[in-house]
């Protein structure tokens, strides 16, 4: 009996791949930014955020995977079947501004990586950012899934060594680390913070995605879902592992080599306490890591932009020209704003006001037995993603609140 156990966990592996392109989004620029600034300022008091943060994303992702792989349909495409047509256009047009905020940040993130690594101007750094990522989306298909999915992880390899090679000379402070598990704030700004790091945790475009890619990769027909879904949580959870230990990384590599230091709380300004502390081959390894985060980014934005707007227009275009629409926003901030570290604020916020259009609906689909059959929530799951999904609103629209309040939020 032992052999053939052995036999079925290792035939697990060959389905893993999906959730790895989901976590990408738990890795973009604007992450970055609000994890220095967090770890930078606060040292070890907010690890219990990330934590928390990586427990609740586990628990999303597997639930938008499993939407699809018992329906065999997407979270937008089930949107798009039971929507009266103006709700469904509605929907759409936030959705597009959401996927355009969630371009916006990641070619920022990705022009500003440009111009540390070569002084680049920012707009030229765009344009190449946008011509890379355009090229990555000739493997997004349904017959090239599994090479998408390699250079997603192969990118997410280079952001893991590039966020967290400061640490092998910066090592953390273990009882730091440990004390940083209690919950506790200082002051209000540490509450902002907290809000922007746990609040912006789960994107839109992550769960509506997520829901697609296990169709993508698994044929709808003569599937087994006991073994496609027990694969799916092993995948989420080791996918989610890798995006939190970057998060987390970052954050102690901040706490403990960049405390003290000022502009911090800027992409540019860690970038050169990082240098000013660890040595410039630390700070280009940032950079590197910081372009793989922005490449890896937008192609996965693009993507999802692309499902969402099949799934609820029951329209498709080239990805191409999506990717050049979508590009234009971030080119036209970068060419005229002076302060693209603000706009990266800016995207998240815009980001905070498209969470509850995601989650809300994954929440009620996955609980409706004439949606899921025999694999609808139980009433522990019901409880937990009720639970989830009120502390995620509740923080999304109190970093608006305090955003648009004057409170200085980090970037």
């Amino acid at each position: 009996m032992a052999p053939a156990k052995k036999v079925r966990k290792h035939r697990l592996w060959p389905m893993l791949g999906p959730a790895f392109v989901a976590a990408v989004a738990y890795v973009d620029p604007g992450n970055v930014a609000a994890n220095i600034s967090a770890g930078a300022t606060y040292s070890y008091m907010l690890v219990w955020v990330l934590v928390l943060a990586n427990l609740m994303a586990v628990l999303v992702q597997y639930q938008s995977a499993k939407l699809g792989l018992v329906t065999g349909r997407s979270l937008p495409e089930i949107l798009g079947d039971r929507l009266p047509k103006r709700r469904r256009i509605a929907f759409w047009v936030q959705a597009e501004i959401i996927a355009a905020a969630t371009d916006l940040a990641e070619i920022i993130g990705g022009a500003i990586a440009l111009q540390l690594l070569f002084d680049l101007p920012l707009i030229v750094g765009g344009l190449i950012v946008g011509a890379v990522s355009m090229s990555l989306l000739i493997f997004q298909n349904a017959r090239r899934q599994r090479q998408f999915e390699a250079i997603v992880v192969s990118l997410l390899v280079v952001i893991t060594g590039g966020f967290l090679a400061g640490l092998f000379i910066e090592p953390p402070s273990a009882s730091g680390v440990v004390s940083g598990l209690v919950p506790r704030f200082s002051d209000t700004n540490s509450v902002l913070i907290a809000a922007s790091m746990l609040g912006a945790t789960v994107m839109p475009h992550a769960i509506y995605l997520h829901s697609s890619l296990v169709n993508h990769r698994f044929n709808k027909k003569n599937r087994n879902l006991k073994i496609l879904l027990r694969a799916t949580r092993t995948d989420v959870v080791f996918a989610l592992v890798v995006a939190g230990a970057v998060n987390l990384g970052l954050l102690l590599l901040a706490a403990s080599a960049l405390g003290g230091h000022a502009g911090t709380d800027s992409i540019e300004g860690a970038h050169a306490a990082i240098e000013s502390v660890l040595g410039p081959g630390i700070g280009v390894v940032f950079a590197v890591g910081l372009l793989a985060s922005s490449l890896a980014s937008t192609s996965v934005g693009a993507y999802a932009g692309s499902e969402i707007m099949g799934g609820l227009l029951h329209v498709r275009v080239p990805l191409w020209a999506r990717r050049l629409v979508t590009l234009i926003p971030a080119l036209i901030v970068l060419w005229v704003y002076p302060n693209p570290s603000w706009a990266l604020v800016i995207s998240q916020v815009a980001l905070s006001f498209g969470i509850p259009f995601a989650i809300i609906p994954l929440t009620w689909y996955t609980a409706r037995e004439e949606i899921m059959g025999e694999y609808r929530d139980g009433m522990v799951m019901k409880v937990a993603m009720v639970a989830v999904s009120a502390l995620i609103v509740v923080l999304n629209f109190a970093l608006i609140y305090l955003t648009f309040t004057g409170v200085d939020v980090p970037a």
